[in-house]
């Protein structure tokens, strides 16, 4: 039988590393997706409106990742939660927010509840993103000591935007950051990150709901 072969770390690339832990990423995902439930359950048997949204892709951007001006994280939603969480959204401030998240294996967990006391609505939004995508995005809102996050569909159309008063609470491990710069992206990857995102794929997809 002839032998394996070495492999050389350098040819374990991050491709692999995700195949590798694919198992994990699941399961970290569907515990995220169960405490988003969970604690919109919570606000609704308060008496409070509670939509949930599942992102279908999370991509960090900052100014200096291609030709947006713009910088936050940007939450892509499929067309079917669409209606539901403009509904939610119009006409409501939603002063304020929180943030639960995780991190393993260089990716973050997060739900962000988004809450309108006023009108007793909440927003959560549950989301997932590569660590290694967010060092300029810290960057950026550090030096306007801002942080925004939006909603956008598949086809580009924002149709939900926050501002938040810290970048903090988005980003798991904050201070070690720049240890997750694993790899260094083209410097249009970021950018472009949403444009490939494939509308027929997700545009009508159904999405479970608790």
């Amino acid at each position: 039988m002839p032998e394996a072969p070495d492999i050389d770390e350098e040819d374990f690339t991050h491709a692999d590393r995700i195949a590798a832990n694919a198992d994990a990423i699941r399961e970290a995902w569907e515990a995220t997706l169960e405490d988003m439930e969970a604690m919109a359950e919570a606000r609704r048997e308060d008496g409070w409106e509670a939509v949930t949204c599942m992102a279908v892709d999370t991509a960090p951007t900052n100014p200096d990742a291609g030709d947006r001006d713009d910088f936050g994280l940007v939450f892509v939603l499929p067309n079917n939660m669409a209606e539901e969480f403009e509904a939610a959204y119009e006409g409501k401030a939603f002063p304020q927010y929180e943030v639960y998240r995780a991190a393993d294996e260089g990716r973050a967990y997060l739900v962000v509840e988004y809450i309108d006391p006023e009108s007793e609505t909440a927003i959560f939004v549950a989301s997932q993103y590569e660590l290694r995508f967010a060092p300029g995005m810290v960057t950026a809102a550090r030096r306007e000591e801002t942080m925004y996050t939006y909603a956008q569909l598949v086809d580009g159309t924002r149709i939900g935007a926050f501002e938040h008063d810290s970048v903090d609470k988005f980003v798991p491990e904050i201070d070690r950051i720049e240890e997750y710069r694993m790899e260094t992206p083209d410097p249009q990857e970021v950018a472009k990150k949403l444009d490939d995102v494939e509308p027929e794929a997700v545009e009508d997809a159904d999405v479970d709901e608790a």
